[in-house]
């Protein structure tokens, strides 16, 4: 009755979360969304016996101004994840091969067994980043898709535009590729690919991002891609239609119409996890959270757990701490304090 795979999939595991903990297990924003978000929600939900309009055209006509795109190269969803699950539709048949890092986005392999495919994962380099010229080796006549997290999550690390236009012109042209920017926003590294610039050079290339992580607007489900028109319309092609509900789309639309406002959270987080980092001995990071690597990551878990804050666990190779405001990082930088947690903690 039902697949006969089923019980290869792997199962997804969001950050846990228990009453009366701080949680930082899922890398969402530490504040409501501003008042004019708020507005916007307030004034869709009269309309909420409707459904949002196809395509979300408002939101779309709004991403292409903020992007200097045309609408043509636009696609919007619930999520970035949305974008990565239709790169996946759009490029394999049941058997072809997906190459993605790993450790990285733990649903990836969840949304390539779905397609009846195969995820051929790259192990990350020593450092945590992602080995890109490794990825390109894996690279077979079965594969018909890479996905790149920049930054990776959970690790963080970054690759430059030099690493990956040498990437690009290493693998076939008609080979898609795929770019996952949910964390874009606190990139702060000068020699970051940008995938709006690249898609004008690499027509195989979409771009994903997120309303989620530095607008804030987790609980809303609304992402974007981008791509050259022949992609981006296959993108739209088999998206779940009307999934983007008429409340999202206006607290996207208000985000971006307000962007400014956004800034100052941004930068925070980016101070709270340099802070972070630099007071547990972690490697700089370029999301809105720290990893540990290397750590005995049950225990630091639970210990952490024990004094009231909840972190992210990645099997036996690390943890990782979402952090978008100073009151988290106290709560983190206390909870750590009161483990008798120190530098050398970070490493096994």
């Amino acid at each position: 009755m039902l697949r006969k795979d089923l019980g290869e999939f792997p199962y997804y595991r969001p950050g846990k979360s228990a009453e009366g903990k701080v949680k930082l297990s899922s890398n969402e924003a530490d504040y409501a969304p501003p008042s004019f978000v708020q507005d916007a929600i307030h004034a869709a939900v009269q309309y909420g016996n409707r459904y949002g309009e196809f395509r979300s055209p408002e939101l779309t006509a709004a991403l292409a101004e903020y992007l200097g795109l045309s609408e043509d190269n636009l696609c919007v969803g619930p999520g970035a994840s949305s974008i990565v699950q239709r790169a996946v539709r759009i490029t394999c048949n049941t058997g072809d091969e997906v190459v993605f890092p790993w450790r990285s986005f733990e649903a990836y392999p969840l949304y390539v067994r779905m397609a009846g495919a195969v995820p051929v994962t790259v192990p990350l380099a020593d450092d945590y980043s992602i080995d890109l010229r490794a990825c390109a080796k894996a690279i077979t006549d079965k594969t018909k898709l890479v996905i790149l997290c920049n930054p990776n999550n959970p690790t963080g690390t970054t690759f430059s535009r030099a690493e990956f236009r040498e990437f690009m012109d290493m693998i076939p042209d008609d080979l898609v590729v795929l770019i996952d920017e949910a964390y874009w926003e606190f990139n702060d590294d000068p020699e970051r690919p940008d995938a709006v610039q690249e898609i004008q050079d690499y027509p195989n290339l979409i771009g994903a991002r997120t309303f989620s992580k530095a607008f804030g607007l987790a609980g809303m489900r609304v992402g974007y891609g981008f791509a050259q028109p022949e992609l981006a319309k296959a993108m739209n092609l088999v998206a779940l239609p009307l999934a983007v509900t008429g409340m999202a789309e206006q607290a996207a639309i208000a985000a971006l119409a307000h962007r400014e406002a956004f800034s100052p959270r941004v930068e925070e987080s980016k101070r709270q996890r340099d802070r972070i980092a630099q007071a547990i001995g972690a490697a700089p990071s370029q999301g809105n959270f720290v990893w540990l690597p290397r750590a005995d990551a049950a225990d630091v878990e639970q210990r952490i757990f024990d004094e009231g804050v909840i972190i992210r666990r990645y099997g036996d190779e690390g943890v990782r701490i979402s952090v978008t405001s100073e009151q988290e990082a106290d709560a983190f930088l206390n909870a750590w304090e009161r483990a008798g947690l120190s530098k050398s903690d970070s490493h096994c």
